[in-house]
């Protein structure tokens, strides 16, 4: 056992023996035994936040001994609190799309401080900060041998403008590291290799710290690391720049709502099904900005990679964070995946020591609970447009023809003309009835690929992926879709030939030990050849359909399907030929590739047939549970973990070969349509500026309920008619050289033209049209960019109308950046979403909430009103009312109260300075 010795350092300072090491630590039983309260019954996640507190308020940081003890006030007032605090993660995780972004911002910031009179080598990451290239591969190539190798060539020949800028960024920033493309996905990468639950670090006196492994990460996703006890969670990457330059999260002390859960789950179910139930759960109970912490003695039949995937879709839920206890599987899982012994013997004496040691039969204080048996939970995909839209699978077919039925009438589609064989030997094209289900069903025509013939309608199935951070960094999920590759293959059986099938695993582990199983080569045989290490699909890079699929698609309107085992299934995010998009397991992925067609009942109904004739259903090629946990026992070892990131850092000949400058500052290249200096900080002045009223204010756009960020700032492909692509082309850049709007996140202008460009987002100022669109001063019809600049050119302030949870989805930052370009000054929706109400307010963009029952209807909004927010001048204070005046088109006004969601006193100075990077680089010069 552990020896804790009490020490004169600092009154809560203790010293940890663990072997033959000693360590420091911040003991939160000491803070009791000091009197600052009890705090035994704060849930694990809150005393992460405290020890936190403990640690800086003793290193002469900005925390009060009555921030401690709200903590104890917290857990007596039912777990509720008012308490504004400062929070310092130790380390920063970012991913590429959202990490080019930061990297341009802190270079530009370099460039902004020595306009200011002030040292470039100021701006330099105090915590460490990971950077993993893992969005930039697609799915160009698929279903064959070649695949990998031509999707990452395709990879560095449209993305080396932007792998020199961060290799130039490695060299220039300090406690800055870049994980090469072709690893794996970051969140996996986190979870199998950087996290290490408990972290060290040396003090001012040499002194060897222990405490928490804590993050913030660009991503929205880096809440997976929360089912290893790491707590983390996504920020936008202004908010991430903040934080690695030393500025703390402000935040209140968040509720905690306690997930109890209990059971086992049953034969034949899977963790993608326990956790679509969970995000539907919760997204029910409402836990927006709350954490919720897992609890109850079902966490002892949990393994590991099962509490990863339900923590990685908190933001799914809408949680800050879905936190998991230390406890004996996670040594366990630590000691898997090859960490080190000594460490795994510290994080356990540490846990046990500062009461975070999840033990039999504790029940926290929380401020709400839910409660789960697992044995309750059944088979199910999500879909079609929402992770939270939970369909039992036995009602999947069903709920899909309902769906169908309830869309506007689509114009006539017809069987087109039969497309002649151009394979020699060819059988007949087959007609509507050929597909079993088809006759009478929805919208019908053919297509011809790869020589062959066939019926495609309302729910193809013509996207099949094993994708995301979500599922194939659980062995158990991948195991099992190799299983059902397997006895598919040896029946004969193999993919519909409409279905693009991929397969991007989260790690090369993956591979490894699909390979080492033998269950690669049957997913080959399937179509689910390896395409790349990275997100793939689940991000929107599923690559083309084969042109004849999209051309039927399109000119038939039908409503094509794509079944992805990703986290995020959102309207236009997947593929722009695609409509309804359904979240489902890595083998029902597998399922769904061999049926090819939503319309099934694979629960009830044949998937395929055999060469003789015999009907195959889902039950004949499920595996057990008992062969999937003996085959990942079997397989998946240590050294596989030690051995793949032996050298992470490396990256292979490719990354090895980028050339870069070395440079303090960053040498802009002129004609770089990926990299160019943004314009917040050009003539920035060294004093911070007032908050002002609103006056005079026009409706940019009105939107609905549930409008994410793929919605406002899509990451996907784009067409030459959009502005974006118009930009581009006016640059004399090829359509075939767009790439998406993720790779163009490092380019301002590309990215306020794609702002609000979504191909399914709706804009209610316009009647039934899809698209980036709404009515410029002149009332027509314009592109939302073309009418914004309109508007900034006659100096007008815009507004943004939305509905309830807007913002919801990804973590990007540019959903608020592109919004403050177009001239956006206030959003005004019924609630928002955690992550981008905070970074709106970052980047100088005020969020306000309706109140009194008001909406965008009940108050009768068309879009063509005059807005104007007064109340915002002097003292304006956190959660203010403020009252807007609107005047109607014909004439007559009407004074409303609106809520400003500027949590805190330090959002208000954000605000002042024009954005929180402002704040941090004027803060920066003047010392």
């Amino acid at each position: 056992m552990p020896i804790v010795t009490g020490t004169d350092t600092a009154k809560t300072r203790r010293e940890l023996v663990v072997g033959d090491q000693t360590v420091a630590y911040y003991s939160i039983p000491a803070a009791a035994e000091a009197g600052l309260g009890d705090f035994s019954r704060l849930p694990a996640s809150l005393k992460v936040v405290l020890e936190n507190l403990l640690r800086f308020e003793d290193n002469g940081f900005t925390v009060s001994v009555d921030d401690i003890k709200a903590f104890a006030d917290w857990a007596q007032n039912g777990g509720k609190s008012d308490r504004e605090i400062a929070y310092r993660p130790a380390r920063v995780l970012m991913q590429d799309f959202t990490g080019v972004p930061a990297v341009v911002d802190l270079a530009a910031m370099r460039d902004g401080i020595k306009a200011l009179g002030g040292d470039a080598q100021k701006i330099n990451p105090l915590n460490p900060v990971d950077l993993v290239i893992d969005h930039s591969v697609m799915v160009d190539e698929f279903g064959n041998p070649r695949a990998f190798q031509r999707n990452v060539d395709l990879e560095y020949q449209r993305n080396m403008e932007r792998y020199q800028f961060l290799k130039w960024g490695q060299g220039a920033f300090n406690n800055f590291r870049v994980v090469p493309p072709g690893t794996g996905i970051c969140h996996q990468v986190n979870l199998e290799y950087l996290a290490q639950t408990v972290w060290t670090d040396t003090d001012q006196g040499g002194a060897t710290v222990a405490y928490p492994d804590t993050l913030v990460g660009t991503d929205s996703h880096t809440t997976m690391v929360n089912g290893l006890a790491v707590l983390g969670w996504g920020v936008g990457g202004i908010e991430a720049e903040a934080a690695m330059l030393g500025q703390p999260i402000s935040m209140l002390i968040p509720e905690v709502v306690g997930f109890k859960v209990t059971g086992a789950l049953r034969e034949g179910v899977t963790a993608t099904d326990l956790v679509l139930k969970v995000v539907k759960m919760l997204r029910d109970h409402k836990v927006v900005g709350k954490f919720v912490e897992f609890y109850g003695e079902g966490l002892d039949n949990m393994p590991l990679a099962d509490r990863a995937t339900i923590a990685n879709m908190a933001p799914e839920y809408g949680a800050t964070c879905g936190f998991f206890p230390v406890d004996d599987e996670t040594l366990r899982y630590l000691r898997q995946t090859g960490r080190d012994e000594a460490r795994i013997a510290l994080v356990e004496a540490y846990a046990r020591a500062n009461g975070m040691w999840r033990e039999p039969g504790f029940e926290p204080v929380f401020t709400s609970t839910l409660h789960l048996d697992l044995n309750d939970v059944v088979p199910a995909i999500s879909g079609p447009k929402r992770p939270q839209d939970h369909v039992a699978l036995d009602q999947a077919a069903q709920t899909f023809k309902a769906y169908i039925a309830s869309l506007p009438p689509a114009p006539t589609a017809t069987v087109a003309q039969k497309v002649k064989m151009t394979a020699e030997g060819g059988a007949p094209s087959p007609q509507p009835g050929d597909i079993p289900g088809t006759t009478g069903e929805g919208a019908i025509a053919a297509a011809a690929v790869e020589g062959q013939d066939y019926a495609l309608r309302d729910g193809s199935v013509v996207i099949a992926a094993i994708t995301s951070c979500t599922n194939t960094s659980n062995p158990y999920v991948l195991m099992a879709a190799g299983l059902v590759a397997k006895k598919a293959n040896e029946l004969g059986l193999s993919r519909k030939p409409w279905v693009k099938t991929s397969l991007a695993p989260g790690s090369q582990v993956v591979a490894e030990y699909l390979e080492a199983a033998g269950l690669q080569e049957h997913l080959d045989a399937m179509g689910f050849n390896l395409v790349g290490f990275g997100c793939t699909t689940c991000i929107g890079n599923s690559g083309p359909l084969e042109p004849a699929i999209s051309k039927t698609i399109n000119e038939n309107d039908l409503v094509a399907v794509s079944v992805l085992s990703g986290n995020r299934n959102f309207e236009g995010r997947i593929s722009p030929d695609v409509r309804a998009n359904y979240l489902a397991s890595p083998p029902l992925v597998v399922a769904y590739a061999i049926a090819g067609d939503m319309n099934i009942d694979i629960t009830r109904e044949p998937l395929a047939q055999t060469a003789d004739g015999r009907d195959i259903y889902l039950k004949d090629l499920w595996p057990s549970s008992q062969e999937i946990s003996d085959l990942v026992d079997r397989i998946v070892t240590r050294e596989m973990f030690q051995t793949k990131y032996a050298d992470v850092f490396k990256g292979d000949e490719r990354w090895q070969a980028v050339e870069t400058t070395d440079s303090e500052t960053y040498d802009w290249p002129p004609t770089s349509t990926y990299i160019q200096n943004p314009p917040y900080f050009q003539g920035m002045s060294q004093e911070p500026g007032v908050i002002s009223d609103i006056e005079g204010a026009r409706v940019l756009a009105m939107l609905g309920d549930m409008i994410t960020t793929d919605h406002i700032s899509p990451a996907g492909s784009f067409k030459p008619s959009s502005p974006a692509g118009q930009y581009l082309c006016e640059r004399q850049v090829a359509p075939a050289d767009f790439n998406s709007y993720g790779s163009r996140r490092g380019n301002h202008e590309v990215m306020m033209r794609g702002t609000f460009a979504n191909i399914r987002i709706k804009n209610e100022m316009l009647d039934g049209v899809e698209g980036g669109y709404t009515k410029g001063p002149d009332g027509q019809q314009t592109s939302i960019y073309d009418a914004a600049m309109a508007w900034k050119d006659q100096g007008v302030p815009l507004i943004v109308v939305g509905g309830v949870e807007y913002g919801a989805g990804s973590s990007r930052d540019w959903a608020a950046k592109g919004t403050n370009l177009l001239g956006v000054k206030a959003v005004i929706a019924e609630s928002f979403e955690r992550i981008h109400r905070s970074n709106l307010v970052g980047m100088g963009v005020i969020p306000f909430e309706f109140t009194g029952g008001d909406n965008r209807k009940t108050l009768g909004l068309k879009g063509d009103e005059v807005i104007s927010i007064h109340g915002l001048a002097g003292e304006f204070k956190p959660l203010s009312l403020v009252p807007a005046t609107i005047r109607y088109a014909d004439g007559t006004e009407k004074t409303v109260q609106l809520k400003a969601r500027v949590d805190t006193e330090v959002e208000i100075e954000y605000l002042k300075n024009g954005g929180v990077l402002h704040y941090v680089l004027r803060n920066l010069a003047r010392s």
